[in-house]
């Protein structure tokens, strides 16, 4: 397909959902309402596996930058006064496991993302269509924001302990404690790392909506090419 030569996805949709245009009555004498919906679930479908198979992989979230969870900001004077003993490898070890326990959560995404797709109505597409370019990640937040934390923290509490985190936190506390004068600091890590995770994710889904609006070369089945595909 010819990006250049094809309206892109959101464009199209939204001429079959409104009924204005020509190509909006010979479209509906071809498919029907279900048809479009349901080609418009599969490319979220595609956009919310793509994103839980990127952030669930080991470095996922640590090693790219733009979701990587650093340290809550308390810690920062953790950080400094550690440095300057030369012991800041305890603040990157435990920054480290909370990347690699929000990792380890993110699956728990995959099934909450299809099952708001599947209860996704044909008015919820249409509203979709017509509202903000983040329209379906918002929906995404709206249904499943509250859930997600409720699966992911119990995964991240796990996973935090199995990777020597809590042990980690208890001696990089120990030795920052141990110095003269300085501040008390106090974190909830497997709440913020969850809070940080769901940002992820969240980020990423918008990513996938935008390219799916915008990029015809999304378009990978035969649904959403007889849908969706060029003129």
């Amino acid at each position: 397909m010819n990006p250049a030569n094809a309206e892109n996805l959101f464009e199209k949709g939204l001429k079959f959902f409104s009924g204005s245009g020509d190509e909006a009555g010979s479209a509906a004498s071809a498919l029907s309402s279900d048809e479009i919906s349901q080609a418009f679930k599969q490319a979220l479908t595609m956009g919310a596996k793509k994103v839980v198979a990127q952030l669930g992989q080991e470095g996922g979230f640590n090693a790219d930058p733009d979701v990587h969870i650093p340290l809550p900001e308390q810690f920062s004077v953790v950080q400094t006064t550690l440095e300057k003993v030369g012991m800041s490898y305890l603040v990157d070890d435990l920054e480290l496991k909370l990347n690699r326990a929000a990792e380890k959560a993110v699956p728990e995404a995959r099934a909450l993302f299809l099952d708001a797709i599947a209860e996704m109505t044909f008015a919820d597409a249409k509203q979709i269509y017509k509202g903000p370019e983040d329209s379906a990640t918002r929906y995404f937040r709206d249904k499943m924001a509250d859930p997600l934390a409720d699966k992911m923290r119990p995964v991240i509490r796990d996973k935090l302990s199995e990777a020597g985190a809590v042990q980690a936190y208890d001696k990089l506390m120990s030795k920052y404690q141990s110095m003269p004068f300085v501040p008390d600091v106090q974190a909830n890590l497997t709440d913020y790392a969850t809070e940080k995770g769901i940002e992820g994710i969240f980020h990423y889904m918008a990513e996938e909506e935008s390219a799916i609006r915008q990029d015809p070369a999304k378009q990978t089945t035969d649904l959403l090419k007889r849908v969706f595909g060029s003129r």
